[in-house]
């Protein structure tokens, strides 16, 4: 093998771990972790091509920025894997809930338009017993 050849062997090798290494970083590396807590407002599964879940908490927050010191709400715009995760969210809508979740630095398409990818459901607050409402 000549000498050009064995440079550009090694050159493509280098630049093909180097790419590899930055896809790993970049989409399943677990940069974070955490717990959030609040009322959980849609889980839904949608997608054009990849049909993948997303949900959506609301966490109650006091705004100090401003003057007024209002109460804001915050939103977690979150994805989900696991469709038996999903499906207990989707029965758990309104409620409020906590869950776990890992934050990565890129959003895959088959996994979730979020970073953010709950991975377990730690609490559910049960719901007061309402009164059935009939149906005419």
């Amino acid at each position: 093998m000549k000498t050009g050849a064995k440079i550009l062997t090694i050159s493509s090798v280098i630049l093909l771990l180097a790419l590899a290494g930055w896809f790993f970083f970049k989409f399943y590396y677990v940069f974070g972790e955490g717990v959030k807590a609040g009322e959980l407002n849609y889980m839904v599964k949608k997608g054009y091509i990849f049909k993948t879940y997303e949900g959506r908490l609301i966490q109650a927050g006091y705004n100090s920025k401003n003057e007024r010191n209002t109460i804001q709400s915050n939103e977690f715009k979150f994805s989900v894997e696991k469709q038996q995760i999903a499906d207990t969210l989707m029965r758990c809508t309104g409620r409020q809930v906590e869950l776990h979740y890992k934050e990565y630095l890129g959003a895959l398409p088959w996994r979730g338009v979020s970073e953010f990818v709950v991975d377990s459901i730690i609490s559910v607050e049960k719901s007061p017993q309402a009164s059935p409402v009939p149906i005419f």
